[in-house]
């Protein structure tokens, strides 16, 4: 019986070297708590290259050939963890207070279009989630509206002349593609409740199908946070676990581009385990029944 092949071994200087092509790809940052998953990462890319070195990879990943390589390994390097609804006390603070001021403002001041940005939307449930929510909400605005004129039957998933906009990005392609599919299985299904299956899906078989009307919502793109070609004019960015995989130079720089991509007032949502305090000072926290989120803070005249 033969045995395994050996892990080619990955050196030092090698490992210093594909870590700053990583970082300057995307600006991931892999420290010595993370090696290893990085190491695993690129012995899995190497043996399906069936390269015989990591100086050989690498050279490949900096060549103009390698750019489908590069692409696909940066896609292995981002943990796709993700699920409809996920940190309710965050989302309840986004649907019940940021949303109904958004909707408020929005009408007083005549500009009728919500748009909100997923980055790192991951397979969809995030940027789905948004546009259920927001679709909810304005549905409730319409109803409390005292000058509220019958709609047609069917009504609109959106109320004329309201517009919403859901960019959605992603530094993976595959998961950019599962989510415009927008089909789901009833695992990834377990945190949406009877009430929102039966308005905002269509049951195909063993599995669940986004509503058309939900999709047009939601625009799925490429988009990489190490450059600056990114979605302008949010009135609200979610940018949840994505931050956690840049040293704290690339956070500031992040967090900066994310002040310039919000409207003025606009909010920032990032993960349960993430915070803003001591990276920057272009943002006041709002917390309300454990839930978080961070308010652009205008520059004084």
């Amino acid at each position: 019986m033969s045995s395994p092949a050996l892990a080619i071994q990955l050196s030092d200087a090698e490992m210093r070297l594909l870590q700053s092509l990583v970082y300057h790809e995307c600006g991931m940052f892999f420290d010595a708590r993370r090696t290893h998953f990085l190491r695993d990462r690129l012995q899995r890319r190497l043996r399906e290259c069936r390269l015989d070195s990591f100086y050989s990879y690498y050279r490949l990943l900096i060549s103009a050939e390698g750019k489908q390589e590069l692409a696909r390994l940066l896609e292995d390097l981002t943990v796709n963890e993700t699920s409809f609804f996920r940190n309710k006390a965050q989302l309840e603070l986004f649907h019940k207070l940021i949303l109904d001021e958004l909707i408020r403002k929005k009408e007083a001041e005549g500009d009728l279009t919500v748009r909100i940005w997923s980055a790192g939307c991951s397979t969809g449930q995030e940027p789905y989630t948004i546009a259920m929510l927001i679709a909810d909400a304005l549905a409730y605005h319409q109803l409390r509206m005292p000058h509220s004129a019958a709609t047609t039957w069917p009504k609109p998933l959106v109320p004329p002349p309201w517009i919403v906009e859901v960019p959605a990005s992603d530094i993976n392609y595959s998961v950019l593609r599962a989510g415009q599919e927008g089909i789901y299985s009833e695992h990834q299904m377990a945190s949406v409740d009877y009430n929102y299956r039966l308005r905002y899906f269509d049951k195909v078989g063993e599995r669940y199908a986004v509503k058309k009307a939900v999709k047009e919502l939601v625009h799925f793109d490429f988009h990489n946070l190490k450059t600056e070609f990114l979605p302008q004019r949010n009135d609200v960015i979610f940018c949840r676990n994505v931050m956690m995989y840049f040293d704290e130079a690339e956070q500031r720089r992040l967090v900066d581009k994310f002040y310039r991509c919000l409207v003025p007032g606009g909010y920032l949502l990032v993960g349960h385990a993430e915070s803003l305090l001591g990276l920057t000072d272009k943002f006041a926290m709002v917390y309300r029944d454990s839930g978080t989120a961070y308010r652009r803070i205008e520059e004084s005249q």
